[in-house]
């Protein structure tokens, strides 16, 4: 059956004597059918960005297609005579899991650079892939396939502050990337961790975050301050002195509900000032994604 018909054009497919003859052999698929192929022909996909397969969901995916058989049919290309996955590793592997012998597939015609581009975009969009993986995903399409972080926003449908987040986790150590992908920490804590320059200091406090359970809150407290300037012995320390009861209840607002580095100056006419500080472009981009979700 032809993909991305509405529900008239299936109407009309049942009255068609055509509908129900028999189908094309294998290697006369056509790129816009899904036919039946044999499972032993389908390699898997050498662009794969999934790395990790939780075996129990496997085990129920597995379970549910034995009974019910493969709702969304795989992606594949054809490749000398076999098949070569695009997309639907976790539905062919749980397919082998259930015993069957072929699996629904959609072919389509893709050299190497165009299907990777379609590998990472569909599993990026329809896979369950930890942050990590999404990171690497989105990296590798704007290294291999040379798409600027506008364009790339656009083929996966996010904002370019979402895509930017998630690539400026590929700059955190790599203990921190393999704790994200084991769910160690969350994207929270990750963003929090990103905006300290120190690698030793986000290492420390990624550790603390772990032994202490800590909450994404408490993280970016800890990465803020790991992030203010050591106030020195001859520096006069800073107080609420001057600030009225509105103007304290601001400033407490903007450090402890929205995490930022902001102080209040008032002036002398009713009159004032409110200084949001960062340390670099990734701070920053950091405050506007508050804001961001702040308007959403």
């Amino acid at each position: 059956m032809a993909l991305g018909k509405g529900l008239g054009a299936l109407i009309e497919d049942a009255s068609d004597p055509t509908r129900y003859s028999e189908p094309k052999p294998e290697k006369q698929v056509a790129s816009e059918l899904v036919n039946e192929i044999e499972i032993e022909k389908v390699d898997v996909n050498p662009f794969q960005p999934r790395t990790q397969f939780d075996e129990e969901a496997l085990k129920e995916l597995a379970e549910s297609i034995a009974k019910l058989g493969i709702i969304q049919p795989l992606t594949v290309r054809a490749v000398d005579g076999r098949f070569q996955l695009i997309s639907g590793e976790r539905r062919l592997r749980a397919a082998k899991l259930a015993g069957l012998k072929t699996v629904p597939a959609f072919t389509r015609t893709a050299d190497d650079q165009g299907m990777l581009e379609m590998a990472l975009v569909e599993n990026i969009q329809r896979e369950d892939l930890n942050a990590i993986e999404v990171a690497i995903s989105y990296q590798r399409l704007i290294d291999e396939c040379n798409l600027t972080q506008e364009t790339l926003s656009e083929r996966v449908g996010k904002k370019r502050a979402t895509v930017s987040n998630y690539l400026r986790l590929l700059k955190l150590p790599a203990e921190i990337q393999l704790g994200i992908s084991q769910n160690l920490i969350s994207m929270g804590h990750a963003r929090a961790l990103i905006t300290i320059e120190d690698p030793k200091a986000q290492l420390d406090i990624y550790h603390q975050t772990i032994n202490e359970g800590l909450s994404v809150r408490r993280v970016e407290e800890l990465a803020r301050m790991a992030t203010e300037p050591k106030q020195t012995s001859l520096s006069a320390p800073k107080t609420k002195a001057n600030l009225g009861e509105q103007e304290i209840v601001l400033k407490e607002h903007l450090i402890n509900r929205l995490g930022l580095r902001a102080n209040v100056k008032p002036g002398t006419k009713g009159d004032g000032k409110i200084v949001i500080s960062y340390n670099n472009q990734a701070e920053l981009e950091a405050i506007l994604e508050k804001f961001i979700r702040i308007e959403e």
